[in-house]
């Protein structure tokens, strides 16, 4: 079972289906899930379903784990912090938050949450952002990753442009 992670602001949980409307709320937003590598644009709620209904394997296997990010006191999902994969001890951080809560520190706050939280586990952190994706590029800057390099990965059969961040410990 997720151990509940809170910070100062936030509370990052274990996602339930009972989120799947607000998940498709806001991944669907354009803005977010243009930013992404992983959200479809339309974005619907059974995408939602289908997407948190893997969290619970994926965790029980040890090869990743999704947080819910909320603020405390307030159980409505804001974003999504996580590590999409664990690889030899690297963990491959993967987040968004809903467009409305940007600019506000909650990303790098949650974020270092859960860094720490998973620390015992962890020889290395991997990131990566869409070249024009600046916000992201600041999250990962203040975690310490170094910059490695750009490649071009497709999406919906259009070429995008990604920066590569790791950092070793």
């Amino acid at each position: 079972m997720q151990n509940i992670i809170t910070t100062e602001r936030l509370a990052l949980r274990a996602f339930e289906l009972t989120d799947a409307a607000q998940v498709a709320k806001l991944a669907g937003d354009k803005r977010v899930s243009e930013m992404t590598k992983n959200i479809p644009h339309p974005y619907s709620e059974q995408m939602a379903i289908d997407w948190i209904a893997t969290h619970d394997a994926l965790f029980k296997s040890g090869e990743g784990v999704n947080y819910a990010i909320t603020k405390q006191g307030d159980d409505n999902v804001i974003g999504t912090v996580s590590f999409v994969e664990f690889s030899n001890g690297v963990g491959t951080l993967g987040y968004w938050l809903g467009f409305e809560y940007w600019g506000q520190g909650f990303m790098p706050e949650a974020v270092n949450a859960l860094v720490h939280h998973y620390q015992h586990k962890l020889k290395g952190l991997a990131a990566t952002h869409f070249t024009e994706n600046t916000r992201s590029r600041k999250v990962i800057e203040k975690l310490g990753l170094y910059y490695v390099e750009d490649t071009m990965i497709e999406i919906c059969g259009e070429q995008r442009d990604i920066s590569v961040h790791q950092v070793a410990f």
